[in-house]
C-alpha cells in the first residue's frame, strides 16, 4: 500500500503506509437513541498513523484531513494487519433500509489535527437485526476532495450488536454499583433461574452478593446451584468483584460458629443480618426477624 514517496541524496525511496485508526473500544451493547461511546463512557478516539513506524502522522497535509463516518456490515473480517482495497471497503458499507430514514444521525464527519481526532455525537435509529451478519461496524475514510490521490487506508472498529432501547432497561453495568439490581451482574439473566435462587435467598442487589461472597463463598455457590470450577462461576465472581465499594462495613457474630450475626454501616445503622452463613439485607427482613435477631 505505497503512497508517498520521496527521493533523497544517497538513499532508496521510501514509502508512507497511511492508515486510519480507532484508538478506542466502543461500549457493548449498543442501543438505538443512545450516544456511541467508548468502553466507560470514554471519548472514541482516531488516529492517522504511518503503519511502517507505528507513529501517528502530526505533520503535513494528511495530519489535517476530514474523516467520513459510516456503517458497515459486521462480517467485513479483514484483520487490521491486512490491506484492502477502498473498492472493497465500500462494497461493505451498509445503506438505511426504506422509509427509515438515515442509520446513524449525529457528526458524520470528524477533523483531524495533528494526526488525531475525536467522534461526536453519533446514534443509531435502526438495530442491526434485520442486515445479513446481524451486527455493525463503524467504518472511517477520507472525506472526498483531501489528499488527491494518496491512499489512506481505512478503520474500522469491532463487530457489535445494536440493540432496540428498550432492551437498555436488562443492560449489564461494566462496572456494578452496589445499589444495583443483582441482574446486572455477568451471568444473572433478569428473572433467569439464578435470579430467582438468589432473591428466594434473600439477595437482591450487588451489595447483597458481595457480602456472602466475602463471608462464605461457598454457601453462594450452593445456593447458585454452581461447581467451583465453573466458568459461568469464575465470570460472574470477577464482574462483582469489580464493583466499589464506598466506605467500610462492620460485621457482628453471635458466637464463634459465624453462622449468624449483623453486619452495619459506618454510621452504625444495620443493613442485614446473617443466618446461618446466609445474609440478608435489612430492607428483605420481615419485623419479626429484626426483633428476634
Amino acid at each position: 500500500m505505497v503512497q508517498l514517496t520521496t527521493n533523497t541524496p544517497n538513499q532508496a525511496v521510501r514509502a508512507q503506509n497511511l492508515q486510519l485508526q480507532f484508538r478506542t473500544k466502543l461500549s457493548d451493547p449498543v442501543f438505538t437513541g443512545r450516544k456511541l461511546q467508548g468502553v466507560g463512557g470514554a471519548c472514541i478516539s482516531v488516529a492517522l498513523i504511518d503503519a511502517n513506524t507505528g507513529h501517528v502522522v502530526t505533520s503535513g497535509l494528511e495530519s489535517c484531513i476530514k474523516l467520513d463516518v459510516v456503517v458497515l456490515e459486521g462480517d467485513f473480517n479483514k484483520d487490521d494487519e491486512d490491506d484492502w482495497a477502498h473498492e472493497e471497503f465500500e462494497n461493505f458499507v451498509v445503506k438505511e433500509r426504506q422509509q427509515k430514514g438515515l442509520l446513524l444521525m449525529g457528526d458524520l464527519q470528524v477533523m483531524l489535527n495533528g494526526g488525531i481526532g475525536e467522534l461526536g455525537e453519533l446514534i443509531f435509529t435502526d438495530n442491526s437485526s434485520w442486515n445479513r451478519s446481524k451486527r455493525f461496524r463503524i467504518g472511517l475514510k477520507k472525506a472526498s476532495g483531501y489528499c488527491g490521490n494518496t491512499r489512506v487506508r481505512e478503520a474500522k472498529t469491532d463487530a457489535f450488536r445494536v440493540k432496540e432501547h428498550r432492551g437498555e432497561s436488562s443492560k449489564k453495568h461494566d462496572i456494578p454499583a452496589f445499589e444495583d439490581e443483582i441482574w446486572r451482574l455477568k451471568m444473572i439473566a433478569k428473572d433467569g433461574k439464578y435470579h430467582r435462587k438468589l432473591s428466594e435467598a434473600g439477595i437482591h442487589k450487588v451489595g447483597d452478593f458481595l457480602l456472602q461472597l466475602f463471608m462464605d463463598p461457598m454457601k453462594l455457590k450452593e445456593i447458585l446451584g454452581m461447581s467451583s470450577n465453573s466458568t459461568n462461576w469464575d465470570t460472574l465472581e470477577n464482574h462483582a468483584k469489580s464493583c466499589k465499594i464506598n466506605g467500610k462495613l462492620y460485621f457482628y457474630y453471635t458466637d464463634g460458629t459465624r453462622k449468624h450475626g449483623a453486619v452495619f454501616n459506618t454510621d452504625h445503622q444495620l443493613i442485614g443480618l446473617i443466618k446461618d452463613r446466609v445474609y440478608c439485607a435489612s430492607d428483605g427482613l420481615s419485623a419479626d426477624d429484626l426483633v428476634s435477631n
